[in-house]
């Protein structure tokens, strides 16, 4: 299935010298981020992972306009970002679907705010509620819905609303492990199809490794980026359990743990 939307001619992200401190109410500073610095090619799904503590959503919240930082600069589609836009889409861990709408209204909500044609807005609508597998449930509102249903309709209209740069705060944290997998390999066949780009925030670390084409990890205290990984296997969204067995993953998850054991013993 070919996507309707026109992609971004310059899709992805660059994140640059970006430090972030915040002031407690006993008046000392608390530095969340330092000297934060990576890119993201178009196309590529980055996973930021690290203990907790680290700065991974400060750092996600940033990107997405929704906090301010100190210095650095982040760049969107080759622009500085000053602000929340309409060039990044966000997906939260908790449901955030309209209540008040249905799955059709739901996923339509950004074309119609952009005042996009009819014929355009319904192509559109259709095309994503297609690919999230939630064909048939287009007049359902939220709380008819289950947990992983509502996450695919945050999906939907996120990329219905056609971002540079899809964003994901631990997603599929509230669901349970079997319709995490399922998400989890939905959302690895829709990114790749639609050409998204995406960033995610995680701490499972074979979620990170399923998913990301790169994986940066980050420190914590002040939060930084100690590493970056690029998975040097093939994942198919349909082999799941063939990637679990695979040597180099075996490896690459032991070393990820021992870096985030290292962090943890740092942080106590």
């Amino acid at each position: 299935m070919t996507s309707p939307l026109q992609k971004h001619a310059v899709p992805g992200l660059k994140v640059c010298g970006v430090n972030k401190t915040f002031m407690l109410q006993s008046g000392q500073h608390l530095r969340a981020l330092s000297d934060v610095s990576f890119e993201l090619q178009e196309n590529q799904i980055g996973v930021l992972l690290g203990p907790s503590g680290c700065g991974k959503s400060t750092l996600l919240r940033l990107i997405a306009g929704l906090e301010s930082h100190q210095t650095g600069e982040i760049q969107v589609a080759g622009k500085a970002i000053s602000g929340p836009g309409l060039d990044r889409g966000m997906v939260f861990q908790d449901y955030s679907s309209f209540p008040w709408l249905n799955v059709e209204e739901n996923v339509a909500f950004g074309p119609v705010h952009r005042g996009e044609a009819m014929s355009l807005r319904e192509g559109v609508v259709d095309h994503f509620i297609q690919a999230v597998k939630l064909g048939g449930f287009e007049k359902a509102y939220p709380h008819q819905l289950s947990g992983g249903m509502q996450q695919r309709v945050a999906i939907a209209r996120s990329l219905a609303s056609n971002p540079a740069v899809l964003l994901m705060d631990e997603p599929f944290g509230a669901l349970d492990p079997e319709t995490r997998w399922q998400m989890q390999s939905l959302l690895l066949e829709v990114v790749k199809k639609e050409r998204t780009t995406v960033l995610m925030v995680s701490h499972d670390i074979e979620e990170a490794l399923y998913l990301g084409d790169v994986v940066f990890f980050m420190g914590t205290r002040p939060g930084r980026i100690l590493d970056v990984i690029r998975p040097n296997f093939e994942r198919q969204s349909e082999d799941r359990d063939a990637m679990l067995d695979l040597k180099e993953y075996r490896l690459l998850e032991k070393m990820i743990r021992q870096m985030m054991r290292s962090q943890s013993l740092a942080c106590a």
